[in-house]
């Protein structure tokens, strides 16, 4: 069976990854990319899908989303993990022959689930802005959607924290407001968050396995992941990459491959916790609280990061064919 996918992204050298073991899965129909602002400006990110598509004969609209949070200023972007260009410096084209969609990104969501409903799976890996705004307008979409997993947060499992902050992770404490929407909605949410990415960890050998197997996309993973080889080194003390957004494409190809939890979530938008998720297992009983009368979300605390990097290599390998 085929699952039809839009993928709300801010490419971003993971998210390129993310991107491509798409398009490389045949059980997946990538319906549309949309684009919001984080790893670049929202400029720099719809510039960055249009090119990826364009070179990797991607045949989907691409639609520009949201270029600032909902309340809050975007900071800029963090060119010592994603360069200057969003995809490692390795020398984007300023223009691109592929055009936009004429709607905004959250007019496209909207349009597409209601196309197509209980089809579609939302997968999102940058700011959850987006998402919050396509609720905002048309709120009848959280019974339509198939499934939304997104790629944020971090529940403290396997000794995890936040990337931003002890508390944050960096696509939920770039807009916490839109994460607290999104996650409060009834449709059926997975929080693939830094509990499970920060397990899955690309060594060379990875990179030089999808060089020698996965054609012009492999090689133009290895290409732009460099400069982030590097912060992961600089940083983590680690010579590889985490492979944050593609896990949570595993997660829509094979959710075997990870354990999860269910509860109603959070997110903290003020405090010195800004940006924190938090769930309320359902396994635990509390006092009355912020949680209460939220739908049950699952968060992922467990993974099978070895059967996921080969499921990554396996569906790359396709597009080396």
């Amino acid at each position: 069976m085929v699952t039809k996918v839009i993928f709300d992204t801010d490419p971003g050298v993971d998210d390129t990854a993310a991107l491509l073991f798409i398009h490389a899965a045949p059980e997946l129909d990538l319906v549309g990319i949309t684009t919001v602002f984080g790893n670049a400006h929202i400029e720099t990110t719809t510039r960055n899908a249009l090119y990826l598509a364009e070179r990797f004969n991607i045949p989907c609209p691409v639609a520009q989303g949201a270029g600032q949070a909902l309340k809050r200023r975007y900071e800029g972007p963090p060119t010592f993990i994603h360069g200057v260009d969003g995809l490692g410096d390795v020398g984007v084209p300023e223009t691109i022959s592929r055009t936009v969609d004429p709607r905004p990104a959250h007019r496209f969501i909207i349009d597409m689930v209601k196309a197509h409903p209980g089809e579609i799976t939302l997968i999102a890996v940058g700011r959850m802005t987006n998402l919050a705004l396509a609720l905002e307008e048309a709120p009848e979409i959280a019974g339509l959607v198939k499934q939304v997993v997104i790629m944020g947060g971090a529940f403290g499992q396997n000794g995890h924290g936040g990337n931003v902050t002890p508390a944050a992770e960096a696509n939920i404490i770039g807009d916490p407001e839109a994460a607290d929407i999104m996650l409060g909605v009834p449709w059926p949410v997975v929080v693939v968050g830094l509990d499970v990415t920060k397990e899955t960890f690309m060594a060379p050998e990875g990179l030089a396995r999808l060089v020698r197997e996965a054609g012009d996309a492999g090689r133009f993973i290895a290409e732009t992941s460099e400069l982030y080889k590097q912060f992961h080194i600089d940083r983590h003390g680690l010579d590889g990459i985490f492979m944050h957004d593609s896990c949570a494409v595993a997660y829509v190809l094979a959710p075997e491959l990870f354990t999860t939890r269910s509860g109603a979530m959070r997110v903290a938008t003020e405090g010195i916790a800004v940006g924190q998720t938090i769930q309320k297992p359902d396994s635990v009983n509390f006092a009355p609280g912020a949680w209460d009368g939220l739908p049950s979300q699952l968060a992922c605390i467990g993974i099978d990061h070895e059967a996921v990097l080969e499921l990554f290599h396996q569906k790359l390998a396709l597009l080396g064919n």
